[in-house]
């Protein structure tokens, strides 16, 4: 959906503008961004994974920053950045991840356990597996894979290491009891989340948006699974995660957005050219004014 997302944004090549790629990766929609913005704007791109620095853009008006979305606001006050006209964030991992055996993101591949998206950072998911308490796991697994049997799972991850410690995608998955292929997505999935952080950075990403938008500015998100939709969702309808909407004197709603996108869904056509966008969900709010500006009463 890069043209959906470009079109999200509002590039104006007319006007001076600020533009966040809070997850630059490849390279793709910062490149689109770069094509559209103007001489005199400005783009920043960020990324956590050392690989996504090869990807960085040759022009002037590109900045990249290697660190973790959820410092967003921390680099905007570094580069002297008050307000941005756009923050958009693709929350899939890049198939670089799932592709490059040896970081061990994906069950295709026999490889060492690390879904690391910053190897500078110590925590990974051979440390999770062989390290959290059973009750821990068992949180991990409902929290983030979404599974019912997730004591029984982990009981069983503990059992299997008591024994030798697991160190590799294939040890896991020979420790556990799965039905299909999507519950190996789903494993993966919630040890990649807890490694990450990657909600807990989300939530981050979306309270500093709040403040570091212009008004008119866009929130463009893509998501990949109903964990981090939920939150996205939650966020653009209310200004908070949880989703909780504030109410002037009179009962109208008071939240610093208002929802343009409100979960768009790839082509057909796309989906045949990349199944992986299958799961994608679009979703887009503009920042309008604040809630003490909204306020009728001081």
């Amino acid at each position: 959906m890069l043209n959906e997302v470009l079109d999200g944004l509002q590039i104006a090549p007319h006007k001076p503008q600020v533009f966040v790629d809070a997850t630059f990766g490849g390279g793709g929609h910062s490149r689109g961004i770069i094509e559209r913005m103007g001489k005199d704007s400005r783009l920043y791109g960020i990324d956590q994974d050392l690989d996504a620095y090869a990807n960085r853009i040759d022009d002037e008006r590109f900045t990249f920053i290697r660190s973790n979305f959820r410092y967003v606001a921390n680099f905007m006050d570094y580069y002297g950045v008050t307000q941005a006209d756009g923050i958009l964030a693709d929350l899939g991992v890049s198939f670089h991840h799932f592709d490059a055996a040896e970081r061990g993101f994906s069950f295709r591949y026999d490889a060492l356990l690390d879904m690391r998206m910053n190897n500078r950072q110590r925590l990974s998911a051979k440390d999770i597996v062989n390290t959290y308490a059973e009750e821990d796991l068992a949180r991990v697994l409902y929290l983030y894979g979404e599974f019912r049997d997730s004591r029984s799972l982990a009981q069983q991850i503990v059992r299997k290491r008591s024994a030798q410690a697991i160190e590799t995608t294939q040890q896991l998955l020979d420790s556990v009891r799965l039905r299909d292929k999507q519950d190996a997505a789903r494993l993966f999935q919630a040890l990649r989340i807890e490694v990450n952080d990657e909600l807990g950075a989300l939530r981050e990403l979306l309270e500093a948006s709040t403040q570091l938008l212009a008004p008119g500015g866009r929130l463009v998100i893509l998501t990949y699974h109903s964990l981090e939709d939920r939150i996205v969702k939650n966020f653009m309808r209310s200004g908070n995660t949880e989703g909780t909407i504030e109410k002037d004197f009179y009962g109208n709603p008071l939240t610093p957005f208002k929802v343009i996108e409100k979960g768009r869904t790839a082509s057909t056509e796309e989906v045949e050219r990349n199944p992986r966008a299958r799961s994608a969900k679009l979703r887009i709010a503009e920042k309008t004014a604040s809630l003490k500006e909204q306020r009728p009463f001081h």
